[in-house]
């Protein structure tokens, strides 16, 4: 039932992503920032985490779960730090999502052969 919870919530995150790109003038950058304020937003105001007990990875993977781990991470660096950790604990929260996509990255970029993007 996990599985299923999770295609459903990012299947719903993604088609409303597909509905915005299609029926707004918004270009793609800016519905990905607008999508990590929102999971922000959402988890300051207590309600993102109920979205996560119920898709799990299909609500944290998407920007929004990014959005939701850096609020987490702040919340969680203001309780321990004071307001010092609300600068400290959203990037300490994301630590390791930000640190895989820097490696992984790295390794496609050295393994993969690059392409002429002219097309001739």
């Amino acid at each position: 039932m996990e599985y299923l919870n999770a295609f459903i919530t990012g299947g719903i995150i993604c088609a409303l992503s597909q509905i915005l790109i299609d029926k707004t003038k918004l270009t793609p950058a800016r519905i990905l920032v607008s999508y990590v304020v929102l999971g922000v937003i959402l988890q300051g105001f207590g309600l993102y985490q109920n979205i996560v007990d119920f898709g799990g990875a299909g609500a944290t993977v998407p920007l929004l779960g990014f959005g939701y781990s850096l609020a987490k991470g702040a919340a969680a660096g203001v309780a321990e730090k004071g307001l010092l950790g609300a600068f400290t604990g959203g990037v300490s929260g994301a630590a390791g999502g930000i640190a895989a996509a820097i490696v992984f990255g790295c390794l496609f970029a050295l393994l993969s052969r690059p392409a002429d993007k002219s097309g001739n």
